[in-house]
């Protein structure tokens, strides 16, 4: 029984490690979407959300079904309530990823970045990889270490972010209020993406040690 138990938990880390994979293309393929104003791509986004939304569903389905009949104590309850609370935080950011290919496709057949954001949106973009990129790692691994050190992924996609209102904010912006808003909302999408990165980071972190890193605050 206790075999069986654990295997199930280690199918839970699958899952996750699945759902972080798809987050971390369906981002990839948004932001390609939205520089190149490619409707494919951005309906392929778009349909493949489902994919991440049902493995959240069956993710938690099985977490709960483990805490109902094993009754879990200690790190094994630790483990499974760390897991729903990880697959909601990458099933949100398969869901900011589709917000920017929405984006694109309702821009369409015209570039929704302005040729003065373009440099900006791509370095978002690449930001958001790489931190998803070390965070699958992370759950992989649960490397506490690199767990603490995402942080400093995050305060590049911050300063990026800040960057973007500083040009929306000037007084030589002449793309009008519609185009500033959609401008706002894509920045919110990728620094939010970022943040739930960081919450995953923390969330293993805890898994592991039992305690909350200060340092991922």
């Amino acid at each position: 029984m206790r075999d069986a138990f654990h295997d199930d938990l280690d199918a839970i880390s699958v899952s996750l490690v699945e759902m972080s994979q798809l987050a971390n293309t369906a981002m990839v393929r948004a932001t390609k979407a939205i520089l190149e104003a490619d409707l494919a791509i951005a309906e392929e986004v778009i349909s493949e959300d489902e994919r991440i939304d049902n493995l959240h569903h069956d993710l938690d389905a099985r977490t709960l079904t483990l805490l109902a009949r094993q009754q879990p104590v200690a790190g094994d309850l630790r483990t499974i309530v760390t897991s729903i609370r990880m697959s909601s935080d990458i099933e949100r950011m398969g869901d900011l990823a589709h917000h920017i290919a929405k984006l694109a496709r309702m821009r369409y057949p015209a570039c929704a970045i302005p040729p003065e954001l373009v440099f900006i949106i791509q370095e978002m973009g690449e930001v958001a990889q790489r931190i998803m990129t070390k965070t699958t790692g992370i759950i992989t691994s649960r490397d506490t270490l690199a767990a603490v050190e995402l942080e400093k992924d995050d305060d590049a996609m911050d300063k990026l972010h800040r960057k973007l209102f500083e040009i929306l904010l000037d007084d030589n912006w002449s793309h009008g209020i519609e185009t500033a808003i959609d401008m706002t909302l894509v920045g919110r999408y990728y620094e939010r993406y970022a943040d739930h990165a960081v919450s995953v980071a923390r969330r293993v972190y805890f898994l592991v040690t039992g305690t909350y890193a200060s340092d991922l605050a």
